[in-house]
């Protein structure tokens, strides 16, 4: 049984995600997306009209990833504590990813939250995913002050793949996971698992 190759839009979305991902959005071109995806030029105007277009569709695929991902945690974990915990590890697990080109979540939205009109309601879902999963989480646990402790991991996680990224050390992302697995066994009122 052969596999099916995905289709011109799939394929255009996918090399966009990665290019984006290791350069940024503004170096990426429509022609290197084009390339990268093996789609003639000509055809990318046929699924997106401009490079803007190919960037909403890259943030919207990786924002279905996220809440696959979230999801897949909520089913494999029973508690709230060790959903948290494994969220810590799955981004983690992407430490050399992380160190060479950054949080695949946190650098798009940064990118895209530095737009020309200054807001990108995009940008925000990305974020605000993560925040309110943990926070469910923390309110699960019955803590009065979910969200602020949702900000607090989303951030520490954040600001640590920023520095890990900028250090070029990958290790500084297992430390922190570390660090971030008994911040969450801390916390005063969170159940044990």
């Amino acid at each position: 049984m052969s596999e099916t190759r995905p289709g011109k839009r799939e394929r255009l979305v996918a090399a966009a995600a990665e290019m984006v991902y290791r350069q940024g959005v503004a170096p990426t071109t429509l022609a290197h997306i084009a390339e990268a995806a093996d789609v003639p030029l000509g055809n990318v105007y046929y699924y997106f009209k401009t490079k803007e277009d190919i960037v909403a569709a890259v943030g919207q695929a990786r924002a279905e990833r996220l809440e696959a991902t979230l999801a897949e945690l909520e089913t494999r974990h029973r508690t709230p504590k060790t959903r948290l915990k494994a969220l810590v590890d799955m981004l983690a697990d992407r430490a050399d990813e992380t160190a060479l080109y950054g949080c695949p979540y946190g650098t798009l939205a940064t990118e895209l939250s530095k737009r020309p009109d200054g807001t990108n309601p995009l940008a925000t879902y990305l974020m605000e995913l993560l925040i309110s999963w943990a926070e469910r989480q923390f309110q699960q646990l019955v803590r009065r002050d979910a969200r602020d402790l949702a900000i607090d991991l989303v951030a520490a996680y954040e600001g640590a793949a920023v520095l890990a990224s900028t250090l070029a050390q990958p290790d500084l992302m297992a430390r922190h996971s570390r660090r971030l697995r008994a911040w969450i066994d801390a916390q005063p009122g969170l159940a044990t698992a």
